[in-house]
C-alpha cells in the first residue's frame, strides 16, 4: 500500500497534537515520542508533528517561517459539506484560525484552517455529479 507522510515543524508538539486531534486525526503512539507525534488521518495519510529541533535534523536548508509565509497548502477531503464545517469549526474552537471564508465552486466547497504554526489546510467536499462539463 502506498502511503503519504507529511512532516511539519511545530513549536509546541503537545499543543499541536491536541489541535490535530480536534480536527479528527488520531495519534499513533508507536511512531510518537516527546519530539514528534504521528497523527493519522486514514490508513494511507499521516502527519508527523516534529519539534523544530527534530525537524532540523532532517534538513540542510533553513526552516521556513510558516507563520508569515506559505510554503505549501495541504488538502483533505471530507464526505460532506457538513463534515467540512464540523472539522474546521472544531479546529477553530481548538485555537486555529480561518484565513479566508468558505469558497464554493458549485461542485466543490472548501474551507481553510491554519494551525498554531501557520500550516494551512484546505478541507473540502467535492461532488463530481456537479462538475461542469466542458
Amino acid at each position: 500500500m502506498k502511503q503519504v507522510f507529511i512532516n511539519l515543524a511545530v513549536k509546541d508538539v503537545q499543543k499541536s497534537m491536541d489541535f490535530y486531534t480536534s480536527l479528527g486525526f488520531t495519534n499513533n503512539p508507536q511512531f510518537s515520542d516527546e519530539q514528534g507525534k504521528c497523527m493519522v488521518w486514514s490508513d494511507s495519510i499521516f502527519v508527523m508533528l516534529l519539534s523544530h529541533e527534530k525537524f532540523n535534523g532532517f534538513i540542510k536548508k533553513p526552516l521556513a517561517d510558516t507563520k508569515n509565509n506559505i510554503a505549501a497548502l495541504f488538502a483533505l477531503s471530507a464526505e460532506s459539506v457538513d463534515k467540512v464545517n464540523e472539522i474546521v469549526d472544531n479546529g477553530l474552537k481548538a485555537g486555529g484560525s480561518e484565513p479566508t471564508p468558505m469558497t464554493d465552486y458549485g461542485f466543490m466547497q472548501l474551507r481553510r484552517i491554519e494551525d498554531f504554526d501557520g500550516h494551512t489546510w484546505e478541507i473540502f467536499f467535492m461532488d463530481m455529479t456537479k462538475m461542469p462539463a466542458e
